[in-house]
């Protein structure tokens, strides 16, 4: 699938197969994260691979009680790493470690995608939770929530904004 396919065919998937991914799979995904770009080429992300059924469970609870987490197969956290950002670039660095994370989830998101897997942006959880579940240090934070499978479901496509309500030219 070439890249402005899956860009335009990309959907957010909540209902996955019980068909495993392999490790190789979600190795090259993670892979394909870390090729995003990257403030300073300082690749301020960190990822989380889980597998374990007790812990998706608690990180589904601790995501609202999206429980449809827990059903994937394995789950990506993806983790802005601020201290690596932080180094080089002092407060600023925050926001080029979130900036970080962001490139490597849409990187996941669509190679998934082209490799006939599926998943969804999960932003809305408990940092703390999340961050104490995983053993996240205090000097990072979880940006998302990955749940990684082959999709059970094909949704329509979400209506997009027409592009003349949202481009400017030279000014807002």
């Amino acid at each position: 699938m070439d890249c402005i396919t899956a860009i335009f065919t990309r959907k957010s998937i909540r209902k996955f197969r019980k068909d495993d991914v392999s490790d190789d799979v979600i190795l090259k995904l993670i892979h394909a994260g870390n090729a995003a770009p990257s403030a300073g080429n300082l690749q301020a992300r960190d990822f989380i691979i889980v597998r374990n059924e007790e812990t998706k469970l608690k990180l589904a609870v601790s995501s609202f009680r999206q429980m449809f987490i827990a059903e994937a197969p394995v789950l990506i956290v993806v983790v802005a790493n601020y201290l690596r950002s932080m180094k080089v670039y002092g407060e600023r660095g925050r926001i080029y470690a979130e900036q970080d994370a962001a490139a490597a989830i849409q990187n996941i998101l669509l190679a998934a995608h082209a490799m006939g897997l599926s998943s969804v942006w999960i932003g809305a959880y408990d940092d703390e939770k999340v961050s104490e579940i995983l053993g996240i240090p205090s000097y990072a934070r979880p940006a998302a929530i990955l749940p990684i499978g082959y999709p059970a479901e094909d949704p329509r496509p979400r209506r997009r904004y027409d592009l003349d309500e949202i481009t400017h030219r030279e000014r807002w």
